[in-house]
């Protein structure tokens, strides 16, 4: 009877003190899925390397977009495809044809298979809201649906501002796998799901068709990531910018041709005085220099590029020293009166009275139509 107790008592030290994960104060999260003793987070070898995840991407809603600051605020929602052999099942065993995860428990699901590690290195800061919906289809397809809002850093190119066309631009890129391990590919179908909704209003700005790029960013060690743009090209509304900044910019185009206009020559001598010419050029400058403080703090990204706008400002400036040198050489020093008489000086002068105006205006409408066209 006494060996009896003992050996029970030995037995019973291995156990002492034994506690469950959840005694323990640890969770022991979700059992490793496996198939065949394959662990099925791996990635999917049945079809081969790389991988091919199809991407398509909607643009859900847009409520900003600010081209001084290069950034745009809206919703996106990316639909990523691949197939994994692995996770084939009978169909019967879902009526609605796939097996769905939503919210957290796509979140757990997640976490027991392969999915591509993909990412928006274009993303400012992180997302103020993303969730996810996990479909896994009998014939080993799956389906990751997610939808993300947040702030986009996008390239801005004014150089046909105002009648300039930017694209708001999403990046799509494989963080983790190489471009020898996942691939991101697109097709017709994905192509016709990356779209903007009807309801998708910018102020300014007028939105167009959705375009795919495939890209590839550089990696650790020579290896390259891939990686896709999905961009939604919007136009801007140009009239809403012809009448705050372009009437007055040709307008102030007048001030120094007004200089020329307003002399006269009687026998070849000029009878208005030069420096009431020189104070409307003068005052015309500080009206030019005003509105191009105003123009630049209201269009960040005009200011520096070469556009229409920067080239009538420089036209502007132009014009106001090729008149002001007239005032000064014709009108107050009479050179060409000095050098070739009051004959010569009288027909140059009717000369620069329309060949100035001619050769400015002629200027600025060029500008306008390489801009337009």
């Amino acid at each position: 009877m006494r060996t009896l107790l003992c050996l029970c008592f030995i037995a019973a030290i291995p156990f002492a003190g034994a506690q469950t994960p959840a005694e323990n104060g640890r969770d022991a999260g979700p059992p490793a899925a496996t198939v065949g003793g394959e662990d099925l987070t791996t990635l999917p070898l049945g079809k081969g390397l790389p991988v091919m995840v199809r991407v398509g991407l909607r643009f859900q809603d847009i409520t900003d977009f600010n081209d001084s600051e290069r950034t745009f605020v809206g919703t996106v929602d990316m639909r990523l495809r691949w197939e994994d052999p692995r996770l084939r099942y009978p169909a019967e065993r879902t009526p609605r044809g796939f097996q769905e995860y939503r919210g957290a428990k796509a979140e757990e699901k997640m976490k027991q298979v392969w999915i591509p590690g993909v990412a928006f290195p274009n993303l400012k800061g992180a997302p103020t809201f993303q969730t996810d919906s996990l479909r896994i289809f009998p014939n080993g397809w799956v389906e990751l649906m997610e939808r993300t809002t947040g702030t986009f850093d996008v390239p801005v190119d004014c150089d046909n501002f105002p009648f300039d066309t930017q694209t708001l631009g999403v990046e799509v890129t494989v963080r983790r796998e190489t471009t020898s391990e996942a691939s991101l590919i697109f097709l017709q179908e994905d192509l016709d799901f990356s779209e903007a909704a009807k309801a998708i209003a910018i102020d300014g700005w007028k939105p167009g068709i959705v375009t795919i790029t495939r890209t590839t960013i550089a990696g650790w060690y020579g290896e390259f990531h891939s990686g896709l743009v999905v961009g939604l090209k919007v136009s801007r509304e140009s009239r809403k910018v012809v009448a705050p900044i372009f009437i007055p910019l040709l307008a102030s185009l007048l001030i120094p041709l007004l200089a020329i206009w307003m002399n006269q020559t009687i026998e070849g001598e000029f009878n208005t005085p030069a420096f009431e010419l020189a104070n409307v050029i003068v005052g015309g400058l500080f009206a030019v220099i005003a509105l191009n403080f105003t123009v630049n703090a209201e269009f960040k990204s005009v200011a520096g590029g070469d556009n229409m706008v920067t080239r009538l400002f420089g036209l502007n400036y132009l014009t106001m020293a090729a008149s002001l040198a007239i005032v000064v050489f014709f009108y107050r020093y009479n050179v060409p009166l000095r050098l070739f008489g009051h004959l010569v000086q009288e027909q140059m002068f009717h000369y620069l009275s329309w060949a100035v105006p001619a050769l400015v205006f002629g200027t600025a409408l060029a500008f306008i139509l390489v801009s337009a066209l």
